[in-house]
């Protein structure tokens, strides 16, 4: 994507990210503008309850550590208010089932 052409954001969840050499989208796939250039889709994810004081220290850390033992890799956004974890759709349920094993309360 070479500008912010076609992104509707008064759809439910958008991420955009700038730097000086890119504009990164994530958004559902349903939702891609026409003037993306690269796309990766297949991705599902979830959100850590809560907002999370910036003094608490590993939080995704230690979920990305569980995951990673399972050999399932992570794509993570963070914003002001909370994180975002995101799976291959294929490793969704493995990912869950992973957090719920090691302590986390999973909530539909």
């Amino acid at each position: 994507m070479k500008d912010y052409d076609g992104v509707d954001l008064s759809h439910e969840f958008y991420f955009i990210g700038k730097t000086d050499e890119e504009i990164s989208l994530v958004c559902k796939t349903e939702d891609t503008p026409k003037n993306t250039l690269v796309a990766d889709d297949g991705w599902k994810g979830f959100r850590i309850q809560g907002v999370l004081d910036f003094s608490l220290i590993g939080i995704l850390s230690k979920i990305s550590t569980i995951l990673a033992e399972e050999k399932i890799g992570i794509f993570a956004i963070s914003t002001y208010n909370t994180d975002y974890v995101f799976v291959k759709k294929e490793n969704y349920e493995k990912a869950l089932e992973a957090l719920a094993h090691n302590g986390y309360l999973i909530v539909d």
